[in-house]
C-alpha cells in the first residue's frame, strides 16, 4: 500500500485498506469472501464492493477464483487473502519484535 498505482487517490487506498480489514474479519469468522457476503455486511452495492476488491486483486493482495453460488447453479467470485500478504505481515511483526 506504500506504492500507489499511477492515478490512484489516497481515498482509493483508504477504501482498499478498509476492505482488507473487513475481509480479514470475515476470514477469521470462516465466512466465504464473496461479493454477496461483502455487500450484506457493508451495505455497499456489488459495484461499490467490487471496485476496491479488484484493486486489491490487481495488487496481488487477494486471489480470485470462481466457485458455485449458494444455490449451486451459478458461479460466484470467491476471494482469498494471498499468502504473500500473510507472509509480509508476519515479517513486519517479527521485525517489530512482536
Amino acid at each position: 500500500m506504500d506504492n500507489p498505482v499511477e492515478g490512484e487517490t489516497p481515498q482509493a487506498r483508504l477504501k482498499q485498506l478498509g476492505m482488507l480489514s473487513l475481509l480479514y474479519t470475515l476470514h477469521l469468522a470462516n465466512i466465504p469472501l464473496t461479493l454477496t457476503n461483502i455487500t450484506e455486511k457493508t451495505g455497499l452495492t456489488r459495484g461499490g464492493a467490487a471496485e476496491p476488491i479488484d484493486q486489491l486483486v490487481g495488487r496481488g493482495l487477494l486471489t480470485e477464483r470462481w466457485s458455485k453460488n449458494a444455490l449451486g447453479r451459478g458461479k460466484a467470485r470467491e476471494f482469498e487473502i494471498s499468502d504473500a500478504l500473510f507472509a509480509s505481515l508476519k515479517a513486519a511483526s517479527v521485525a517489530r519484535g512482536e
